[in-house]
């Protein structure tokens, strides 16, 4: 064949979108071209095995699908052609005979291959069409003749023929079509179907004449889709009928058909019909001839058309412009349309054209498809099937995308298709390095073990980030693991293209890196250079508790509280350690210590402590010394003597033994005559209370307090005789009515005391006396405490008594040795020995 011919759709402009086609096409070529050379095709027919056609200088001409004359009778002298044109031609369904027509009045039946059941009929009238029995086995039997009448021919026992009249004919017959018992054919008033079984004439279809023309001048196509189903195509008008069975109801009256023709579809195209087959159901292809004329008059381009037809409607699926050879000079009766159902295959008749249309197979699609850019649905064609695979097109979708510079969708497709394909995904890498879009299909890369890409492809990445977007860059170093690429190349290209406007992301971005080297000391200083709070969790997440050694006071720069948290937990690091980093803190070094003394008392540490607290909270000083005996009493006082703490320094005074001289700061420092008078009562000393009333006597006004303070533990009346006749002691008389009521109370109490403790001692001897008083009962069954006997003996003498102890043994007089309980005494004697 030769090749493709163009095809548009007809009813697009310039401006829309173009429809996909449905055929394609191709122009037969070879011998054929040489034949339409020098004439001119009038009719044809075609078989699965080839197409025949007759010319208008009455040749008949056989050639295959491709073009090529194949030899047969036909091409053996002139025997089987006709003097003028050839108006119609059949073939039987095997391919083995062929029936011509023609205006010269003869009808030719001629065995391709064989020449037993050839026949020339000659009528001396026009003949319009002919019909093969489409249910021969072998030969020609029966055949069927149309001029003024519908004839019969039939074979007979002595191999000839014997017509039979049909059925007469309004006017010509202008076209056959058989099948089955059922003959359709088309006159000049209308179509009608004759049932050769019933031999009846199933009725007319009267066909509406066109305006301005006869319906004669029309060819008339008609067309058998199914055992019982008609096409028809005339004019401009389409109908499908069914033959059918009449009902029972129908069948009542005797004089009525068995079967009835019904249209059941009737409508009308835009053009005129030149051929019709089915396609698919409720489709139909059809070639039609435009009503309308060019500028100059002349014909324009046939149209194949695929109608989808319903009840008395239709809609024209797609429609394509045919680009024939002399299409300009033909009329409507010029071109034919033949199929092979089978094979989806329809064969557009000209004069001197004749082209294949063939449905679009899965291929033709896809490339139709590819080649105006509609890739998604050449994807989804090509998973159905095909010689193009899916991913084959979806690379092409990849580099239309990345023309269109749409990467995203082009990265998107990636991971689409791709799946775990590493070479093709590097492949495909290599087409986004070149236009500088990496960035784009960084988030669909690959990054799991099943598919890992060479670590250059992700350095690639990397690299491009860095360059173009420093905020992209960081995050693909937080989401991507490390395997993935080589962290020094990474770390040294951030190196060597560090910029301090983008400082924070890129020190973020080599702590990350160093931390996934292993390298914690350095990825440790980038996180507190950027003041970041994620290298507490880094500490956490690789236990780096012996790199931070050098690194606390930035630690607690950073974070005070998130820092003591690691650097109080002692199995983490030893506090030596803090304590020596911290002393160029003394501040954090307080902080640190007053901590560690809330979890757990560090005794080291105390004397460093009471300096801190000293500068830093002497609120906490004074409990800490009281509960602390870890530290140097001496060093203590001197700190607190140099902070002016007198109650800090009056009680390492009192622990020193120092205590008059503590009671000086109380009395003359912190001038607190309670305290001191507490500071008399907890050490309980003459001399400090001596010291405490000679001076009190010299400040009349604390007189009172201590007369008040000293009761229980002074006599008041050694501060009364120390009173000078006619001092004035503020509140005395008062102070003295409370102490003088103090004594009675006391008093009081005391004697209330001796009466209750007399009456209890009396109470208690008179219970003594009253147990002493009561008898013992000694049982037979009760055994001498020294001897083990029985204690009462039936024949026992009056003279042998019995001892009873308070403490419950009971002895023969005769066993007394002392006058002791002798088991009591023995455990007497072994308490002692323990």
């Amino acid at each position: 064949m030769a090749d493709i011919l163009p095809a548009n759709n007809s009813d697009s402009g310039s401006d829309e979108e173009e429809v996909e086609p449905k055929f394609k096409y191709q122009r037969i070529g070879n011998d054929l071209r040489n034949i339409l050379n020098t004439d001119v095709v009038t009719c044809s027919a075609v078989h699965s095995k080839f197409l025949i056609f007759g010319t208008f200088r009455g040749r008949v001409y056989l050639v295959d699908h491709q073009g090529n004359s194949v030899e047969s009778n036909l091409s053996t002298g002139d025997r089987h052609t006709h003097s003028v044109a050839v108006n119609h031609i059949d073939v039987d369904p095997r391919g083995e005979y062929v029936a011509t027509c023609s205006d010269d009045g003869r009808v030719n039946i001629t065995g391709l291959f064989s020449c037993e059941n050839n026949h020339s009929l000659s009528y001396g009238k026009f003949i319009k069409a002919v019909a093969l029995d489409p249910e021969a086995k072998s030969g020609v039997r029966r055949f069927i003749v149309g001029d003024d009448k519908l004839t019969l021919y039939e074979r007979n026992l002595l191999q000839r023929l014997k017509p039979s009249e049909l059925c007469a004919v309004e006017g010509s017959v202008l076209s056959i079509s058989w099948q089955g018992n059922f003959v359709a054919w088309a006159s000049h008033l209308g179509v009608r179907v004759y049932d050769l079984r019933e031999k009846c004439s199933l009725g007319l279809m009267k066909w509406e004449v066109p305006s301005q023309a006869r319906l004669e001048t029309f060819r008339c196509h008609l067309r058998w889709s199914h055992s019982t189903t008609l096409l028809i195509g005339w004019v401009d008008t389409i109908r499908i009928c069914v033959i059918r069975k009449r009902n029972a109801i129908e069948a009542s009256s005797s004089n009525l058909p068995g079967y009835v023709v019904d249209p059941v579809s009737t409508f009308q195209t835009s053009f005129y019909i030149c051929g019709l087959a089915p396609l698919a159901a409720n489709q139909l292809v059809v070639l039609g001839y435009r009503k309308e004329r060019s500028a100059n008059y002349k014909a324009l381009r046939p149209v194949l058309c695929v109608i989808e037809y319903k009840m008395n409607t239709c809609e024209e699926v797609c429609t394509d412009s045919l680009t024939l050879r002399g299409f300009e000079e033909y009329t409507v009766n010029d071109y034919s349309l033949g199929s092979i159902i089978e094979e989806n295959r329809y064969f557009i008749i000209a004069p001197k054209d004749i082209v294949v249309a063939s449905l679009i197979e899965t291929d033709d699609r896809v490339e139709w498809l590819i080649k105006h850019n509609k890739f998604e649905e050449a994807m989804e064609i090509s998973t159905h099937g095909g010689s193009l695979p899916l991913l084959s097109v979806a690379r092409l979708y990849i580099n239309h995308l990345l023309t269109l510079k749409k990467y995203e969708d082009a990265a998107k497709l990636c991971l689409r298709v791709l799946g775990n394909n590493k070479a093709l995904w590097q492949e495909e890498v290599f087409k986004f390095v070149k236009c500088q879009q990496l960035r784009c299909v960084s988030a669909y890369l690959p990054t799991s073990e099943d598919c890992k890409l060479d670590p250059q492809v992700y350095e690639m990445v990397l690299y491009e980030f860095l360059m173009l977007d420093v905020n992209g860059f960081l995050n693909l170093i937080k989401e991507w693991p490390p395997k993935l690429y080589n962290g020094l190349a990474v770390i040294n290209a951030i190196h060597d293209n560090f910029r301090k406007q983008n400082a924070n992301e890129l020190l973020e971005a080599l702590a990350l890196l160093y931390s996934y080297q292993g390298n914690y000391e350095s990825a440790l200083r980038m996180y507190l250079k950027l003041q970041n709070k994620d290298v507490f969790e880094l500490i956490r997440r690789f236990e780096l508790y012996d790199v931070i050694s050098q690194l606390i006071i930035p630690l607690i720069q950073l974070d005070r509280e998130r820092a003591f948290k690691i650097l109080l937990d002692k199995s983490k690091i030893k506090p030596d350690v803090v304590v020596h980093q911290l002393e160029q803190n003394q501040e954090y070094l307080y902080w640190y210590l007053d901590g560690l003394e809330k979890t757990e008392s560090h005794g080291a540490f105390h004397q460093k402590l009471v300096g801190l607290y000293a500068k830093y909270d002497r609120s906490k000083l004074l409990p800490f010394l009281r509960r602390s005996t870890d530290y140097a009493i001496q060093e203590a006082l001197a700190i607190c003597k140099s902070k002016g703490f007198h109650p800090e320094m009056v009680y390492l005074l009192g622990r020193m033994g120092s205590v008059v001289e503590a009671l000086n700061i109380i009395i003359h420092s912190i001038k607190d005559i309670e305290m001191a008078i507490e500071f008399c009562k907890e050490h309980n000393d003459d001399d400090l209370w001596n010291k405490l009333i000679d001076e009190s006597t010299k400040q009349p006004e604390i007189v009172t307090k201590v007369l008040d303070g000293i009761v229980d533990y002074v006599n008041p009346e050694l501060v009364v005789s120390k009173i000078k006749l006619g001092q004035n002691i503020p509140n005395l008389q008062q102070s003295l009515t409370k102490m003088l009521w103090h004594y009675n109370l006391q008093e009081d109490v005391m004697d209330l005391a001796h009466k209750i403790q007399l009456t209890d001692y009396f109470d208690t001897h008179a219970e003594v006396v009253t147990m002493q008083q009561r008898g013992r009962n000694v049982s037979y069954d009760q055994v001498c405490a020294s001897c083990s006997r029985t204690l009462i003996v039936s024949d026992t003498t009056p003279n042998n008594g019995l001892t009873i102890f308070n403490c419950g043994h009971i002895y023969h007089e005769t066993c007394m040795t002392d006058s002791r309980c002798g088991v009591c005494l023995d455990w007497d004697a072994i308490l002692e020995n323990c």
